[in-house]
């Protein structure tokens, strides 16, 4: 088992020699006597040696999108370009502060505008903020612009609908902004029911908030009629952009009749993610919905040629998040659309749907795939047959482990009981999907012949099995010494 840094130490190694301050009042007795600890902090006392080797050996066992495949269905682990972290690190970029005067940092300000005139060509929308941090972050806002929008109408409107398959933070957001949620069933195609939608639809909706692709790996072949209903009774239609990947440079979601929507540069322009971040949320509106986003908003003097920060608009929630955004993650998204170009950011969405199709092909005969027979950048399968031979989507997912794959997502949609959902996204070659599919094949003949082998699994990790429900409910966050 591999020892925690604590373990590693012994008393007084130490890996730097800080040199005593020679500012005044900046020692010790800077820190006044009650707030000083009676005894000394618990830190490892290890040598920078160790530190590196430790850390380094605990990065070789992980699992990333740099070492291996990472098929997480909805959240488009794609692989980083090199020149993204490139740009991201130059000094010019990393060595400025938002609180510097708008004239030291004209070259900020324009990489921020020309990546909110791209995100509005590549999506049909007129204006973006970039300030939101996260995907979820987008969606509150959109939440809150949505409140204002009937706000400034004097329109009392107090319901927002999600499909049952959507994403668990698109309810969430909405009620977190103070709006009664309602699902709408899907047809037994997996799209939205248009009967359930008529039914549901009244003066009281604010908004309809949907995915498309929705999270089955399926366009809503119906979308055009759904944002004339609900633009009939005047509410909003919304686009969560967790499935743009699958679209771009060939459908605008503004095309298709939203009204507004949410970007997750750190999915869909290849920035990593996971553990909580680093993320970046730009909401983007048509019309006059656009005045409600966030302020500041980038604008140019047509006179000066300068770049400045527009904080004067009523109609706008305020702000959302501290200074102007996630800056760096900007960076990385401009530099990952300008290096694809106009027509080969097509590319991205066919060769992910291209991707997506193929392995769809290869495992859908041990697998069930309940909804579609094709399908966009990702598809659900359901292990409810292995299931009944003694094998859960769990356990096949931990056996995944074992043989070097990350697991795909699990148990969601909750419209599939044993939903796996795969997306392999299009930076995966034919090799790689074929090594995938031939993993999942092989699993579901190990359930048929002997499910334990499955049940049991990882054997070949660093860490075997966990307890999922004591470690969700009891977790340990802290190194305690015995």
């Amino acid at each position: 088992m591999t020892k925690l840094i604590f373990e590693k130490g012994s008393p007084g190694r130490r890996g730097s020699a800080i040199p005593k301050a020679d500012v005044p009042h900046c020692g010790d007795s800077a820190v006044p006597e009650e707030m000083r600890a009676s005894s000394p902090p618990e830190l490892p006392e290890v040598s920078e040696l160790d530190v590196i080797r430790h850390y380094s050996g605990l990065a070789a066992k992980n699992i990333g999108v740099s070492t291996h495949f990472y098929p997480l269905g909805s959240c488009t682990m794609k692989y980083n370009p090199c020149i993204n972290e490139e740009i991201a690190s130059m000094r010019e970029l990393t060595d400025i502060h938002p609180y510097q005067p708008e004239g030291t940092v004209q070259g900020a300000l324009e990489l921020m505008s020309l990546l909110e005139k791209c995100l509005c060509k590549i999506t049909g929308m007129e204006a973006f903020t970039l300030q939101p941090a996260a995907g979820a972050h987008g969606e509150f806002t959109s939440m809150l612009m949505t409140k204002k929008w009937f706000e400034l109408k004097r329109e009392q409107r107090n319901v927002i609908l999600v499909p049952d398959s959507s994403h668990g933070t698109n309810p969430a957001s909405a009620a977190m902004s103070g709006f009664k949620v309602v699902h709408v069933n899907s047809a037994p195609d997996g799209t939205v029911d248009l009967e359930d939608l008529d039914s549901k639809l009244d003066e009281r909706v604010a908004c309809f908030m949907m995915t498309n692709p929705n999270t089955l790996g399926l366009f809503e072949k119906n979308i055009l009629k759904i944002a004339e209903k609900v633009h009939g009774k005047g509410g909003l239609l919304y686009y969560d952009g967790a499935n743009l990947n699958a679209t771009l440079g060939i459908v605008r979601p503004g095309d298709a009749g939203f009204d507004f929507m949410h970007i997750n540069l750190h999915k869909t322009f290849s920035t990593p993610h996971g553990g909580g971040g680093p993320g970046s949320g730009p909401v983007g509106a048509r019309g006059a919905l656009a005045d409600c986003l966030p302020l500041p908003r980038v604008r140019l003097n047509e006179e000066s040629g300068l770049y400045f920060l527009d904080d004067g608009n009523e109609s706008s929630i305020g702000r959302v998040q501290a200074f102007y955004g996630n800056f760096l993650i900007m960076a990385r998204a401009l530099a990952y659309i300008l290096s694809i170009g106009r027509e080969s950011i097509k590319d991205v969405a066919r060769m992910a749907v291209l991707n997506a199709n193929y392995v769809l092909s290869r495992i859908k005969g041990a697998y069930e795939v309940p909804y579609g027979g094709s399908c966009m950048h990702e598809f659900v399968a359901d292990a409810s047959r292995q299931k009944d031979k003694g094998a859960t989507a769990s356990d096949i997912c931990k056996r995944l482990l074992d043989l070097g794959f990350h697991a795909p997502t699990v148990y969601f949609p909750l419209i599939v009981h044993e939903a796996l959902m795969i997306e392999p996204t299009e930076t995966e070659s034919k090799e790689t999907l074929d090594e995938y599919a031939d993993a999942m094949l092989r699993i579901s003949v190990e359930i048929d012949e002997n499910p334990e082998i499955v049940k049991n699994a990882p054997q070949k990790t660093p860490v075997k099995r966990l307890d999922d429900v004591t470690a969700a409910r009891q977790p340990v966050l802290r190194y305690r010494k015995q």
